[in-house]
């Protein structure tokens, strides 16, 4: 599955060109106050993780839905087969060759 980030296409419909737009918006219309270097981010990188409430700031500022702004491809991936398990590794006995005991079995 891929997920695709799609912030940037989603603010330029709505003319919204820059971080520091986007920054203002997310203020003035959400309430939510970003650092720049944090709204820089999300808009040029595509973030592993976004917070609920950022995505719902980022919602309510551009005037869109999470749809707009996540794409999901739910095309099913082919699996390779499984490798092949190894056998399990058996004890060491070089520990009872320098002298030293064993625990009991």
């Amino acid at each position: 599955m891929k997920i695709r980030w799609r912030l940037r296409m989603a603010a330029a419909q709505r003319e919204v060109w820059t971080g520091t737009d986007l920054r203002r918006l997310l203020a003035e219309k959400a309430g939510l106050e970003l650092s720049s270097a944090s709204v820089s981010a999300l808009f040029t990188k595509e973030p592993s993780q976004v917070k609920m409430t950022t995505l719902a700031a980022l919602c309510t500022a551009l005037e869109c839905t999470p749809n707009d702004l996540i794409e999901v491809d739910t095309t099913p991936v082919e699996r390779s087969a499984a490798p092949p398990r190894l056998a399990a590794a058996q004890p060491k006995v070089a520990a009872a060759a320098r002298g030293r005991s064993m625990p009991p079995l």
